[in-house]
């Protein structure tokens, strides 16, 4: 090795060095920040609280803290910084759970996740964001397109919910209910009017990277058009993926019309193949994900999917109005739930 190369190295190995120590101090000092930006709030809730009979006391004493501090320590804590500091608080009122916290999420991520009302949601946001590494501007894109109602974990009952949470949070596992969303938002495919499966399959193929950021961060891209002989007959499946953390493959049929009792069959034999011949050994059953234009609740039900390794969900090439997605995914819930209370009675 020339006199060169070995500059070279040494160059390359210090560099690294110091790129990790920059990286661990900033994390380091993002979670001091935060501890203490949750400490100021706690404060001063400690003073309003004592002097609670009185909101005009509350705001008079806020404002005057927020221009004194801003004076003092700069923007960082001008009144509307502080009052998120005071909304952090009310939210995350235990110091423990603080703690935990501020070693997945950075100040930013905190911010978007705390007008979230609901902890059940909160939680799934703060455990998905925590696995998947979002970073904040990804993390707010999942909030807005309302991820949390699309998977199927929000229409379960609630100790459903929260020993799901619990075993991500603290096994760091994954369950289907928790990967597989519907609808799936595909309008990043620029698919206008008619359009057939084939144009379906080639605008993912082109645009593999925004589908998988829409499927998920663990599924990783295996075959399109996988063929599977049985009986000297071919048959194709649409898109082959394995999903990481399920330790899985997921088979996906692209539909463009409404779903048909047909396309159950389809699968099933899709899904029996793939277990035959494709499955490792440390490999859980493979999944099926059928995609379609339209779904309908009945057939579903009366096919049993929700017990089986079959998933249906519809896609959007067009984003709809957030006012009718929520009326969507409020009746779906609704729906899923009385199907369930119908099963258990």
């Amino acid at each position: 090795m020339s006199k060169k190369e070995i500059q070279g190295n040494l160059f390359a190995d210090i560099k690294t060095l110091i790129e990790q120590s920059k990286l661990q101090v900033a994390v380091a000092v993002n979670s001091k920040m935060t501890m203490l930006y949750w400490q100021v709030g706690k404060r001063i809730a400690a003073e309003l609280q004592d002097k609670s009979r009185s909101s005009v006391y509350g705001k008079e004493v806020t404002s005057n803290l927020c221009k004194e501090l801003s004076e003092e320590y700069g923007s960082t804590f001008a009144e509307k910084n502080v009052r998120r500091m005071m909304q952090f608080y009310n939210v995350f009122p235990e110091e423990k759970i603080v703690v935990s916290l501020i070693r997945k999420l950075s100040w930013t991520h905190i911010l978007a996740v705390i007008p979230i009302e609901d902890p059940l949601m909160r939680d799934f946001y703060i455990e998905m964001c925590s696995m998947e590494k979002w970073s904040v501007r990804v993390f707010r894109e999942r909030i807005n397109s309302m991820l949390y109602e699309r998977t199927a974990i929000s229409k379960k009952p609630e100790e459903t919910i929260k020993h799901d949470l619990e075993i991500l949070k603290n096994e760091q596992k994954l369950t289907p209910d928790l990967v597989f969303r519907d609808p799936y938002f595909l309008d990043f495919l620029g698919l206008r009017d008619k359009y057939c499966e084939n144009d379906l399959e080639t605008a993912i193929a082109v645009e593999l990277q925004s589908f998988i950021a829409e499927l998920g961060s663990d599924f990783a891209f295996i075959a399109r058009q996988k063929r599977m002989t049985i009986d000297n007959e071919d048959y194709y499946l649409d898109l082959l993926f394995l999903h990481r953390k399920l330790k899985c493959l997921v088979a996906i049929d692209l539909k463009i019309g409404k779903f048909k009792a047909a396309y159950k069959g389809q699968m099933e034999l899709y899904l029996r193949w793939l277990e035959k011949y494709e499955k490792q050994d440390w490999e859980n059953p493979p999944i099926g994900l059928i995609l379609c234009a339209g779904k309908s609740e009945e057939h579903i039900e009366l096919l049993q999917l929700e017990n089986s390794n079959i998933k249906v969900a519809d896609y959007m090439t067009q984003l709809p109005d957030k006012k009718l997605l929520e009326q969507k995914l409020r009746i779906a819930v609704e729906v899923a739930k009385m199907r369930l209370e119908k099963t258990a009675n």
